[in-house]
C-alpha cells in the first residue's frame, strides 16, 4: 500500500484558474489538470491507495465554502486536511463542525500571512489538540522562492514546546530548503516529517542521511501532486537502499497510525 499524505486538488469549475495561478506564481508546469479526476488516474496509474488532499483558504472568507466541498468528497480512497485560516472570526465554530468528519487541518503561513509561532494563535493550536486533528504546515520556503519564511523549522519547535500533544507534519521535510535548520530543530523530536519537494533538492546520500536521522515512525511520504508526479518521487524513494520495513512505514503504515486507517 501507499499512502501520498501531501496532494492539491480543486473543484473543476476553478480548476483551470487555479492551475494558471500555479504555474504562474510556481514557474513550473503541473503533471495534469488539478482536480479529483486527474488526481484518481494518478493514484490509479501509480499504484497508490490513498491521497491526502490539502487546501488553502487564502482568504477568511473562503474557509466554509472549500470545507463544505472537501467534506463532499472525501471517501475511503481521498482524506482531507481543511482549510483554516487565523483571521477568520469563526474558526472556533468551523473546527467544532469539523470534528469526526475531516482527516487534519491544512495552514499556509507565507500565503496567509502569519508567523507559526504567534501567541494570538495559541488557543487556536490548543482546540486544534483537544479536537485530536493532526495539523498540516507548509514549512520553509516557497518554491518561488518570493515570499518571507513564516514556517521556520525554529518557530515550528516552538509551538510544539507550548502544544505538546499536537500533531504537527511538518511538510517539505521540516522545512523547503532549510535542511540543516532542520536538523537542529526538528529531526528526533516528536514531529510527522512529509517528504514532498525534498527529494531532488539534495544529494541523494544526504536525503538518506536525513531520513534515517529521525524517528522511522515520524515520516510521510508525500508528493505535493500536481506539482509532482507521485511515479517520480516512488522511484526516488525506493533508491535510497532503505530496509523494507523503514520504506513500509514512509509509505504507509506510519499514515495509517495516525489518520486511523
Amino acid at each position: 500500500m501507499i499512502i501520498d499524505m501531501h496532494t492539491h486538488a480543486w473543484p473543476q469549475k476553478v480548476s483551470a484558474s487555479a492551475r494558471q495561478n500555479l504555474e504562474g506564481l510556481f514557474k513550473v508546469k503541473l503533471v495534469g489538470e488539478p482536480t479529483l479526476e486527474t488526481l484518481r488516474a494518478f493514484m490509479d496509474k501509480n499504484g497508490i491507495s490513498i491521497s491526502a488532499v490539502a487546501a488553502v483558504a487564502t482568504k477568511p472568507e473562503q474557509v466554509p465554502s472549500i470545507n463544505n466541498w472537501l467534506t463532499k468528497v472525501r471517501s475511503e480512497r481521498i482524506k482531507v486536511f481543511c482549510a483554516l485560516h487565523p483571521d477568520y472570526p469563526l474558526w472556533r465554530e468551523e473546527l467544532q463542525r469539523l470534528a469526526g468528519k475531516v482527516d487534519g487541518i491544512k495552514v499556509q503561513p507565507e500565503f496567509q500571512d502569519f508567523y507559526v509561532d504567534e501567541e494570538r494563535l495559541d488557543p487556536v493550536y490548543a482546540m486544534i489538540q483537544e479536537l485530536g486533528f493532526p495539523l498540516l504546515f507548509h514549512c520553509g520556503e516557497e518554491l518561488s522562492g518570493t515570499m518571507k519564511v513564516r514556517s521556520s523549522p525554529e518557530r515550528l519547535r516552538r509551538v510544539k514546546e507550548r502544544f505538546g500533544r499536537l500533531k504537527i507534519i511538518a511538510a517539505h521535510f521540516g522545512g523547503f530548503r532549510l535542511w540543516k535548520e532542520v536538523e537542529e530543530h526538528l529531526l528526533g523530536r516528536d514531529f510527522y516529517l512529509d517528504t514532498s519537494f525534498f527529494f531532488r533538492f539534495l544529494p541523494k546520500d544526504e536525503v538518506r542521511r536525513l531520513i534515517l536521522a529521525h524517528a522511522q515512525d515520524r515520516l510521510l511520504f508525500g508528493t505535493d501532486f500536481p506539482l509532482i508526479d507521485q511515479k517520480d518521487d516512488i522511484r526516488f524513494l525506493e533508491t535510497l537502499g532503505l530496509s523494507q520495513g523503514l520504506r513500509e512505514r514512509i509509505f504507509s503504515l506510519n499514515a495509517r497510525e495516525l489518520l486511523g486507517i
